[in-house]
């Protein structure tokens, strides 16, 4: 026995929504059609691909590594169809979260503009570090970019053992403060942390995983005076010009997406900050999301930061 490429559209549908009965809506088909055509593909395949519970349905661990397989052989699929029987490439579908970084929103600009597809459906989620994890582990999104340093290292490193996920170095960065272009700072070629104590330190808040583990900047157990926490990048940045604030983080921003009135400043401390995408263990990734991490080094690399060779 074998299974077929409708099949595996099917299941591949179910995984991305997490329902049967409205995957079974998207695909134009009927729930209990659905359902036994996935109980013949277990059948086939000899293994239990979904976890089935009042609640819904998820993928076990061999379901998980079953899509990425799954998601090549449809991918080099379409390929072919759209070569030698002159069909159109299928709707493009990829799903990403990641901490605030500019350089994130570049790549994913530069991805969608590369996209070989007259129809896609992507999603980029600016999140919080906990949701980045949730959103993995759950395949909600592809991959997660997010950093780890010295401090938070292990404790991260232990949380994504624990839901079978893997941290993909991409790069180190040193450690800049962002400010705006009229800050008194931004005259100085580094700044200490004794230079910043007099301004308003901004940092992304964590809603209820507030552990500094979870913090999106290093040096984050450090007291500061004036304190502010915000839930989005174009706020920071605002509050960046409109109170002389500043936050830390890897020197790389953006005048393409944020204009020339932020800048980036070294800052004098010993630490680095290790930027890197997270994913399932044992999942393949798809062409779209390759395409993206390529155009991730392509954004990162004219700056001064140390490219790591896993991708």
């Amino acid at each position: 026995m074998s299974f077929s490429l409708q099949q595996l559209k099917y299941f591949t549908e179910i995984a991305r929504i997490g329902s049967i009965n409205q995957a079974a809506d998207a695909l134009y088909i009927t729930q209990p059609s659905l359902s036994k055509s996935m109980k013949d593909l277990e059948e086939t395949v000899g293994s239990t691909l979904f976890k089935r519970t009042s609640k819904g349905i998820s993928l076990t661990q061999d379901g998980t590594e079953f899509l990425g397989y799954a998601r090549q052989v449809l991918e080099q699929s379409d390929l072919l169809e759209s070569r030698w029987l002159n069909k159109q490439p299928s709707r493009r579908l990829c799903a990403i979260s990641t901490q605030h970084y500019a350089f994130a929103v570049n790549a994913f600009v530069n991805m969608v503009k590369k996209t070989q597809s007259s129809e896609y459906e992507y999603t980029l989620r600016e999140a919080r570090t906990y949701e980045i994890i949730e959103d993995v582990k759950a395949l909600r999104s592809e991959l997660g970019v997010l950093y780890k340093n010295n401090y938070n290292g292990q404790v991260i490193d232990k949380i994504l053992r624990e839901n079978r996920l893997v941290f993909h170095p991409l790069f180190v960065a040193k450690p800049h403060v962002f400010v705006s272009s009229t800050n008194p700072l931004a005259q100085l070629e580094f700044v200490t942390l004794e230079d910043l104590e007099e301004y308003p330190r901004l940092s992304y808040e964590q809603g209820e995983h507030n552990s500094f583990y979870f913090s999106e900047e290093i040096l984050s157990t450090i007291y500061a005076k004036k304190d502010i926490k915000v839930g989005d990048r174009a706020t920071i940045f605002n509050l960046m010009i409109g109170l002389n604030g500043y936050t830390i983080s890897t020197g790389i921003v953006s005048s393409d997406l944020n204009g020339d009135n932020i800048i980036s400043i070294p800052l004098a401390v010993e630490d680095r900050i290790e930027i890197g995408w997270i994913s399932q263990k044992s999942a393949l990734l798809s062409l779209q999301a390759q395409l993206y991490l390529d155009e991730l080094k392509t954004v990162v690399a004219p700056y001064d930061v140390e490219l790591r060779d896993e991708v």
